[in-house]
């Protein structure tokens, strides 16, 4: 014996919102995931020009600065991979 799925209208409708649903969170993780990649980008270009920072131009207050931005990206690099507080 086989059982059939009627499709009401309230099956329908909660259906229907449901594949809505999911469109809108594919919609905002690729525009969030583009968001990072265009920081990511942007970050790239400014280590390539060494941070705006000519090498006869280095100093500590340089290197402080690098150390604060090498500390908010280690942040976020242990907790996209479960490392250092985030290990898993």
């Amino acid at each position: 014996m086989t059982s059939t799925t009627i499709a009401t209208p309230r099956f329908e409708l909660r259906a229907e919102k449901a594949r809505r649903n999911k469109e809108a969170a594919l919609s905002a993780f690729i525009g969030k995931k583009a968001e990072i990649d265009e920081m990511l980008a942007r970050l790239q270009a400014l280590s390539d020009d060494h941070f705006n920072c000519h090498p006869d131009e280095a100093g500590w207050a340089m290197v402080g600065t690098l150390e604060h931005y090498a500390s908010l990206l280690k942040r976020i690099t242990d907790s996209a991979f479960g490392e250092g507080e985030h290990a898993r």
